[in-house]
């Protein structure tokens, strides 16, 4: 999904959820079961079990203005405590299948990139270069620390998006 297709969605639970995607490389189902003021911890976002693939609670960090703006807004959309980014009126799976039918009349494939975008953002602000799937330097080019720093790394954005393996991240990152 481009910036220009994300730009272009006006309906705000949609819109908002998309933006979790990006801004916290959040899965669509997380994206969307997320209650906001349940996540905010302050300085990082919590995801409960019962939001994410495996069940596996986790946190996100929440490093930039633009991501607390973000959780600050989602809680004004949605109200109340107990809400989610599912509009009231709509269950999981119904609301699933408009967001589905919508993407296909848009032609908009795949959600899944911003996903990656988040790994990508995160592997250049924490090792200080770009990733090889944005045309940095491969594992094998890199001196011995910086691979130590690129395992680190590796590591540590794995868990914020949810993974236990680390070889997943070549997935969004690249070798």
């Amino acid at each position: 999904m481009t910036e220009q297709e994300l730009d272009s969605i006006y309906e705000p639970f949609r819109k908002m959820s998309l933006e979790g995607q990006k801004l916290f490389g959040l899965r669509v189902e997380e994206s969307l079961k997320i209650q906001p003021f349940v996540a905010d911890k302050g300085d990082r976002l919590f995801l409960k079990g019962s939001w994410t693939k495996g069940g596996w609670e986790r946190f996100v960090p929440i490093l930039t203005a633009e991501q607390r703006k973000w959780v600050d807004e989602a809680k004004a959309l949605v109200k109340y405590k107990d809400n989610s980014l599912i509009p009231q009126d709509k269950s999981y799976k119904t609301y699933r299948n408009t967001i589905n039918k919508y993407f296909q009349r848009k032609n908009i494939c795949k959600t899944h990139g911003l996903r990656h975008l988040y790994a990508q953002q995160r592997y250049e602000e924490l090792t200080g270069w770009k990733c090889p799937a944005k045309g940095g330097l491969s594992r094998k080019q890199l001196l011995s620390e910086q691979r130590e720093l690129d395992k680190t790394v590796r590591l540590q954005i794995s868990t914020e998006l949810g993974h236990s393996r680390i070889q997943i991240l070549s997935i969004y990152c690249g070798k």
